[in-house]
């Protein structure tokens, strides 16, 4: 392939993945293709919200700069190989729709940790509030058995509780108490399995105060009860 991007030539072919991240006019042409070697393109879009959500899950930010719109690169078997499972679920509709988004955000996750990840750090930082919602985050994580307080969570990020709520639920797709819940149960769930202690204990121990909320709670998102999941 030869695309001209922002009036400059690329060349492309087997192999190798194209990361944009303006959409500025562009022309690509086929320049190699017969029946014996045909051409299969792949374009998937980069959101901002998809990748600010993984942006959350590492520390390495900054490490590679991009000061670029366009690169061309060459793609990694680690990053291939989530691409030809979900090209394998497009021929199903029930698969790509029950697995396509976990295809798609591993997709997503090779590319972070590639050696471009600094254009799609670029991508998702579009909007710099991920910044502040991760120092909530962090403060939820680390405090999750403990009362929470949106205005509180806020002011730590430096926004309005309305402009907070709206940015955390772009970053997390969930609000901070649903945050914070999912958390708490989570980290319930390794303790009745570490056997740490009996049911009742660990629901207090992770933040609850009323046993059998913690049971509906528990079983709304797992499936089953806490005493029948030890």
């Amino acid at each position: 392939m030869r695309t001209v991007f922002n009036g400059e030539p690329y060349e492309y072919g087997a192999g190798k993945y194209v990361i944009v991240s303006l959409d500025l006019p562009s022309t690509s042409q086929v320049i190699q293709a017969d029946r014996d070697e045909p051409l299969t393109i792949f374009i998937m879009d980069l959101r901002p919200q998809a990748i600010a959500s993984l942006l959350l899950e590492t520390n390495e930010a900054g490490k590679l700069p991009a000061d670029r719109e366009f690169f061309v690169t060459d793609a990694t078997p680690k990053l291939l190989d989530p691409v030809v499972r979900l090209l394998r679920a497009a021929r199903c509709p029930d698969d790509l729709r029950v697995l396509g988004p976990a295809y798609q955000r591993e997709i997503l996750w090779r590319l972070i940790s590639g050696n471009q990840g600094g254009l799609i750090w670029q991508i998702g930082l579009a909007n710099s509030s991920i910044a502040h919602i991760a120092r909530a985050i962090g403060w939820i994580r680390q405090h999750y058995h403990e009362p929470l307080n949106v205005a509180d969570l806020a002011r730590l990020s430096g926004m309005s509780t309305s402009s907070f709520h709206r940015h955390f639920r772009a970053a997390t797709s969930a609000t901070p108490i649903q945050f914070q819940k999912t958390i708490r149960l989570q980290t319930a769930r390794t303790l009745l399995w570490a056997r740490t202690g009996s049911v009742t204990e660990i629901a207090h121990r992770v933040g609850y105060e009323s046993p059998s909320q913690f049971h509906r709670d528990y079983r709304r998102m797992f499936g089953t009860s806490p005493r029948r999941d030890t």
